[in-house]
């Protein structure tokens, strides 16, 4: 299609979306449609489950009745629909204020739990429960055999020809490993003790020395040449809970032990029914957090279970597939231990990958199914970050009933978008996968502790919380819970008890906007909850490929992967208008082959994206060649897998996928292809792949920008898309054809709002411009419905005439100061001395003597803070994002107005000049002063 010249004068809404004309396309004719007037209630009033939840962190189980009470009113008239409570360790360096900790499932505790499940059923807010406290879980109270195990290795290079003699204690307390949690009592028990030669071309477990310890020494005579001493010891409650409250610190569950795993969750639920009665009276759902077991894998009888899965003993090989293990249990890098030619080190992480998909199966049997039935028995939901070492992070969320993910915030985010890696993404690279199991197990709810903030947790403005947010919904997410919400009472010293987080609290200047964030949240969840997700492409990621080159690794925040595009292959489908799910290779194995279509569950795809895959099991690849039989479109991205995953027959089981592989290019047509992979600029590949494949997008976009993306739904059979601009400072003007019924009219649904306004087009209503400014989405239904208030955007030209200094500015700082001054010109009140600690309200006034009362808007500029407009005295808006721009129309007069612009600021600044404030100190120590005020141009247009 020949691209058009874009208008350069802009729709605007009061949202800050900005449109213009349709344009000629083609159509899908074959979308079903139906009437989504039913949704419009719920999207105008979205239901508490459908609303914000908060993690709510109970600090230190310092808790009182009236404050619980308190804290539930306040969150309810913010907008909030649900909490997760979430007892903690207390924050350091605050002050308790004479409340006294509550040890965890004691009976003054068990008392304000009653407390708040009833107080939040009376008000209506939905009520989540952390199992236990902190993460992973665990307990003072667990016996030996019931905490977390690790196996793992310490090596000696040894002369030949020499005796040696080692004291085996000294040896055990060698091996600690710098865990980041550390538990007060940790158990080494020596398992292995072998001779290895330095370097070897034929595989060895070497000489067992186990037989020569005695009297707590090893003693051993080393034949000549060069030998590495190898010895195995298991840690046992190595590692504790991370900021445990009291009652459930101490060491961490064993998660590879189904007896530990039942008896822990039995002990809790028999405190919470003993109290309320049956759990799901009061609770949705019990939450599992993050999976941050710092090099856990290990069970008694794990090298039973590995010969039994696998076929061959575990044992010979044992030394070699572990590692010496480092923070947050990553491997140490470095060399140590026996050289082993390229050959045999090809074959050892065979063992490796082996051993890891072992532990996988079975922290899946013994951990993630038992705390299901648990939950189910228990008559709640099961909610679970199913993703990080030891979990296939795709199908270990496909078994939660709430599958849960994560999104942070960081200085980057709507500022930078790499090419490639995760800079700039708020959204961590789970999200996707777990949005994906959702799909294909029939999840409705993607759920996601979003907010994450550790690096500017008081900086943070609701412009940055709303574009991570939007990024966030983009990735899937449909069910936000807030990181989140502190319990802290107001006597607490200022900014009172933080734990984590960005700042959800009523002592934030900008909390009273809070709510209008959460209800845009609530209204876009509430679409996306009923709404499901297209997708025509899927992707087969190369785990198998990355676990065998550089290990598995600590998800959502990998240090390595394969191939470097391999987290951003999603991004740019979406970025290009279109729709996919990861799929793994048992998905693929269970699925159907039907008219070039992959079925699985519910989801159908027409093409399989392979990116440099190298290794498949054999199965996974005749599953493939039976997929492009039917027609199904197969690309293989820069290699053909050439061999098979597994150590036992190796050779064999290699050979076998290659000629599969090879079998499917020489009976294939065009529909299985390989192709380059991308350098470069990975949206304008895909773009051109898509073209060149013939891949259907949903929205096929002019041009692509890093910062565009979009989702696309059916709403009861009515296409919806949700689009959003996350750039913090570019303006995108989209050009876009739309994949729908031709005969359906699009509906601008505002979730700010709750608007539903009917677009004008003229005889096309599939191709719109949009133009987005920054920090903007948009929410477009195509609905049968042709009759309705229409959307009348204010036009926009970007041109103006400037308002110019002085200008009066009266600051009120919420420690109660007052100062006022005068600017000549805009600035940024951080760069100000006198302001640069400043938090709280600028009013900014300005006599404006108008001979033309005809101005139509006023554009603010560059403005750092939320604004409201008010002109002789009458209150024009609020802009708490995106572009700062304000309908004038009927509020101007000839002669003299009074323009008064009110700015509220963040808080953090503020807090860095507070240098006798621990909590302040520790919350923005090595943060840079962010920028607050209105910095300009302001145009009156």
């Amino acid at each position: 299609m020949k691209r058009r010249d874009f208008v350069k004068s802009g729709l605007v809404a009061t949202s800050g979306i900005v449109f213009i004309d349709s344009f000629l396309g083609c159509v899908n004719p074959n979308l079903q449609d139906g009437s989504v007037n039913q949704f419009y209630e719920g999207f105008q009033d979205p239901p508490a489950e459908a609303r914000l939840f908060v993690r709510w962190w109970w600090n230190g189980n310092r808790l009182a009745e009236s404050e619980i009470l308190r804290e539930l009113d306040l969150m309810k008239e913010a907008g909030i629909g649900g909490v997760e409570i979430n007892p903690i360790a207390f924050p350091g360096g605050s002050d308790p204020v004479g409340y006294e900790a509550l040890t965890i499932f004691e009976d003054r505790w068990l008392d304000m739990l009653q407390v708040a499940l009833e107080g939040a059923k009376e008000r209506g807010i939905i009520c989540d429960m952390i199992v236990g406290s902190g993460w992973p879980f665990g307990g003072e109270f667990l016996k030996k055999e019931d905490q977390t195990q690790m196996v793992t290795i310490e090596t000696i290079d040894l002369e030949g020809g020499e005796s040696h003699k080692f004291n085996i204690e000294e040896l055990l307390q060698r091996v600690d490993p710098e865990i980041h949690s550390r538990n007060e009592t940790v158990y080494r028990d020596l398992q292995m003790v072998r001779l290895v030669p330095k370097s070897c071309d034929e595989f060895t477990e070497g000489e067992d020395l186990m037989d020569l310890v005695a009297g707590g020494e090893l003693a051993i005579d080393v034949p000549e040449g060069q030998w590495v001493l190898y010895y195995v010891v298991k840690l046992t409650g190595y590692m504790a809970v991370i900021n445990g409250s009291p009652g459930a610190a101490g060491p961490v569950l064993n998660h590879y032990s189904r007896s530990a795993t039942e008896g822990y969750l039995d002990r809790i639920s028999d405190y919470i029914t003993g109290k309320v009665g049956n759990m799901g009276d009061h609770i949705r759902a019990m939450f599992c957090d993050s999976m941050e077991l710092e090099g856990a894998n290990w069970n008694d009888d794990l090298p039973q279970e590995f010969e039994s899965r696998r076929g061959y003993s575990l044992v010979p090989y044992l030394p070699f597939v572990l590692k010496k293990v480092g923070h947050m249990g990553n491997p140490l890098e470095g060399e140590y231990g026996t050289q082993f030619s390229m050959e045999l080190t090809e074959q050892i992480k065979r063992v490796e990958l082996d051993f890891y998909n072992t532990r996988i199966e079975l922290f899946k049997e013994r951990f993630i199914d038992t705390f299901n039935a648990w939950c189910h028995r228990n008559n709640v939901q099961s909610r679970m970050q199913a993703y990080g070492r030891g979990m296939h992070p795709l199908e270990a969320s496909m078994e939660i009933d709430i599958p849960d993910s994560e999104t942070w915030l960081f200085k980057d985010v709507g500022r930078e978008y790499p090419n490639t890696g995760l800079i700039g993404r708020a959204p961590r690279m789970c999200n996707k996968y777990v949005a994906s199991a959702a799909a294909l197990s029939g999840k409705k709810l993607v759920a996601c502790e979003e907010i994450t903030n550790t690096s500017m947790a008081f900086m943070a403005t609701l412009e940055n919380i709303k574009v991570a947010g939007d990024q966030s919904n983009i990735s899937g997410v449909n069910h936000s819970i807030l990181h989140g919400f502190n319990y802290s009472p107001p006597e607490a010293h200022f900014p009172g008890w933080v734990r984590y987080g960005t700042f959800f609290n009523e002592r934030n200047t900008w909390w009273p906007y809070f709510r209008k964030w959460s209800d845009y949240k609530a209204r876009i969840s509430y679409l996306l909850q009923n709404a499901t997700p297209r997708a025509n492409v899927a992707i087969l990621q190369p785990l198998t490929d990355l676990w065998l080159k550089m290990g598995p690794q600590r998800d959502p925040f990998p240090g390595k992967w394969y191939p470097e595009y391999q987290n951003n292959l999603w991004e740019a489908i979406h970025q290009n208008g279109g729709g996919c799910d990861y799929v793994s290779k048992k998905i693929i194995n269970k699925a159907k082959f039907k008219k070039g279509q992959l079925i699985y569950n519910q989801r159908a795809y027409d093409t399989l994206l392979l990116p440099e895959i190298e290794t498949l099991d054999l199965e996974t690849a005749q599953s493939i060649a039976a997929f492009a039989e039917s027609g199904g479109q197969v690309v293989f991205i820069g290699k053909r897998p050439f061999k098979s995953a597994v150590y036992k027959d190796m050779l064999e089981n290699d050979a076998r996928v290659k000629r599969v592989i090879d079998g499917i290019f020489a009976s294939a047509e065009k529909n299985v292809v390989e192709v380059p992979a991308p350098e470069g600029n990975l949206l304008k590949w895909y773009s051109e792949l898509q073209d060149q494949l013939g891949i259907e997008p949903y929205a096929r976009l002019e041009k692509t920008h890093p910062y565009l993306s979009q989702s696309s739904y059916l709403l009861d059979g009515n296409s919806l898309f949700f689009m959003a601009n996350t750039s913090l400072s570019e303006d995108i003007l989209v050009h876009a054809e739309f994949d729908v019924n031709a005969r359906q009219t699009p509906w601008i649904w505002n979730p700010e709002t709750g608007e539903r306004l009917r677009y004008p087009t003229g005889e096309n209503n599939n191709i719109l411009k949009l133009n987005l400014p920054r920090a903007t989405s948009v929410i477009i239904v195509f609905e049968n419905n042709t009759e309705g208030a229409e959307f009348k955007p204010l036009e926009f030209t970007g041109n103006g005439k400037s308002i110019n200094g002085p200008w009066e500015l009266q600051l009120e700082h919420m420690n109660g100061d007052q100062q006022q001054m005068t600017l000549e010109t805009l600035a940024d009140l951080s760069t100000i001395e006198e302001t640069r600690h400043f938090a709280g309200t600028v009013y900014y006034k300005k006599i404006l003597a108008i001979d033309d009362s005809a101005h139509r808007q006023l554009d603010l500029g560059d403005v750092q803070g939320i604004t409201e407009l008010s002109i002789n005295g009458k209150l024009l808006g609020t802009r708490w994002y995106g572009a700062q721009v304000y309908d004038l129309e009927g509020a101007l007069k000839e002669g003299e107005n009074e323009l008064t612009i009110k700015l509220t600021t963040i808080t953090g600044n503020y807090m860095k000049g507070l240098k006798d404030n621990p909590v302040a100190q520790r919350w923005t120590w090595g943060q840079s002063y962010y920028p607050i005020g209105i910095l300009g141009p302001v145009l009156m247009v």
